[in-house]
């Protein structure tokens, strides 16, 4: 009766659907999905009868998802299946950000490890981010920040570090800089140095805690940032006198430590400095050089004096990260880029070809990740996700605990640097003034040639104003004989360059000669 009285456009019986579900993995979903890659090595084996691939283990549940392990054809690499993980994924029948194919640490380049998810990892629902509703940091410990694919903390430390994080626009760059800039902002010892050259104020929630906090990229915020880094390298270069003073039995390894950071009359409390969009700073057409030579140095000895640089940019390439800090970043993020040279800048030489590609990562994948640190091989990462009103939330109970414990400064208590004044380093400017093929000069030519290089602060200087500005510095002016203008021999005062190269190196705490 049902079927002689249906509607016609109402059949009583519809077509079965399958709700589509996580199935488990076999080894022949595996190689199945391997061979239709397109390998030659794969199918060439297959169609002989042999797998095309070796399971070295078997198949096993691993968090939220399956985890294969095997050898694959000789001649055949990690890398090869990771370029088509699209293919790889469809041969599974699984989301392309359910799959995971990876390299195995300190094995031959044909060793795969593939995990399959549940769930895409970029919609996966994720655990509470343990410092979201409280808790404080140590800085020189570690903290967590986001999860693997297997749905497992990640840890970072943001001392003994400096990094660097890159991708294309829209991928989560400037939140994950945020969020490690808020894990700071918990440890209340930290002192916070904020610049978003995007100016958009992604960073603004650690605005009331920053020391120093600036938006934008107009004139007088270049200025601002650079006079803040003039300040940063003067503070590293007292740190390293402290700790060199210090006495071994409190200080055995020559570096800032979580307890000598706590002794408030040292000023040895972390330093954290963040920069998102930092090739407007080294491309500035002007001052690009010194943002270069000062971020260098911070990059390179600032881990040891309790000083991180965090430096993120949505253009990673030789002239937007020189390559004298990128290759002394030793933490790096890096989400979706678009080709090698973007991802071996951010990872490191030759991680593409190790199979370390971010490449891989789609449009949907915001917030996932390559993080190298920690002592640890490349893992793929999702951050925690925390948006502005959650980062208020976070950044005002930093601000409580800072003001607790009377730890608020600079513009966190509405204090703004002075103006610049003509700025310069008398030790170099001499180092430059006087080549390295003269052993020795007189003062009065030393002078006239600093006047000529910067009318504007040696203008006027004479012989013993040179004299006595270089006496804090521990050099001193000998008699030395040398030939006038006229070509007669004359002994009068001047400088050695030798001294001046020592005095530079003792300074800086370092051995380069100027």
């Amino acid at each position: 009766m049902g079927w002689l009285g249906q509607p016609a456009d109402a059949p009583v019986i519809r077509r079965a659907v399958e709700i589509p579900r996580a199935h488990k993995l076999t080894s022949d979903i595996v190689l199945r999905a391997l061979g239709a890659l397109g390998i030659a090595a794969i199918n060439q084996a297959q169609s002989k009868g042999g797998s095309g691939f070796s399971f070295t283990a078997p198949i096993t549940r691993d968090g939220a998802g399956w985890r294969a392990e095997g050898d694959l054809p000789y001649g055949v690499t990690v890398t090869d299946v990771i370029d088509k993980r699209d293919r790889l994924a469809s041969g599974l029948r699984r989301p392309l950000g359910c799959v995971w194919p990876e390299a195995v640490p300190d094995e031959h380049t044909g060793r795969l490890v593939l995990w399959v998810g549940d769930e895409d990892m970029s919609k996966a629902k994720k655990p509470t981010w343990p410092l979201l509703k409280g808790g404080t940091v140590d800085l020189f410990k570690a903290a967590p920040y986001g999860t693997d694919q297997r749905g497992r903390w990640v840890d970072v430390t943001l001392m003994y570090v400096s990094g660097i994080i890159g991708a294309i626009p829209r991928m989560g760059k400037t939140f994950l800089l945020r969020q490690l800039l808020l894990i700071a902002s918990l440890d209340p010892r930290a002192e916070l140095h904020v610049f978003d050259m995007k100016g958009t104020g992604d960073l603004g929630p650690l605005e009331r805690v920053a020391h120093s906090y600036r938006a934008g990229e107009d004139d007088e915020d270049i200025l601002y940032a650079l006079r803040d880094l003039r300040a940063l390298r003067d503070e590293l270069r007292r740190r390293a006198k402290v700790i060199r003073d210090l006495p071994r039995d409190i200080c055995p390894e020559s570096k800032v430590t979580s307890d000598l950071a706590s002794k408030k009359s040292l000023g040895l409390h972390p330093i954290v400095a963040g920069a998102d969009e930092c090739q407007v700073w080294f491309e500035h057409p002007e001052h690009g050089k010194e943002f270069e030579e000062i971020c260098t140095d911070l990059v390179k000895r600032g881990p040891a004096l309790g000083i991180t640089l965090l430096l993120a940019t949505q253009r990673p390439d030789a002239k937007s990260l020189p390559t004298g800090i990128s290759a002394n970043a030793s933490s790096r993020w890096c989400l979706k880029v678009m080709g090698q040279l973007e991802n071996d800048m951010v990872l490191g030489t030759s991680a593409y070809k190790r199979g370390v590609r971010a490449t891989m990562f789609a449009w949907d994948d915001k917030g996932i990740h390559y993080f190298v640190g920690e002592g640890a091989d490349a893992r793929i990462v999702a951050a925690a996700y925390v948006d502005a009103p959650t980062a208020d939330v976070i950044a005002l109970r930093a601000y409580k605990l800072r003001k607790e414990a009377g730890l608020l400064s600079g513009h966190a208590l509405g204090e703004e640097p002075e103006a610049d004044t003509p700025s310069f380093d008398l030790l170099r400017d001499i180092a430059a003034v006087v080549s390295a093929k003269e052993s020795k000069a007189w003062n009065e030519t030393v002078a006239a040639r600093l006047a000529e290089l910067r009318p504007d602060v040696y203008g006027g200087w004479a012989a013993e104003q040179l004299t006595s500005a270089l006496k804090p510095y521990g050099v001193r002016t000998v008699q030395l004989w040398g030939t006038t203008e006229d070509g007669k021999g004359a002994n009068r005062r001047g400088i050695k360059r030798a001294d001046i190269v020592k005095a530079i190196a003792e300074r800086d705490g370092t051995a380069e000669a100027a």
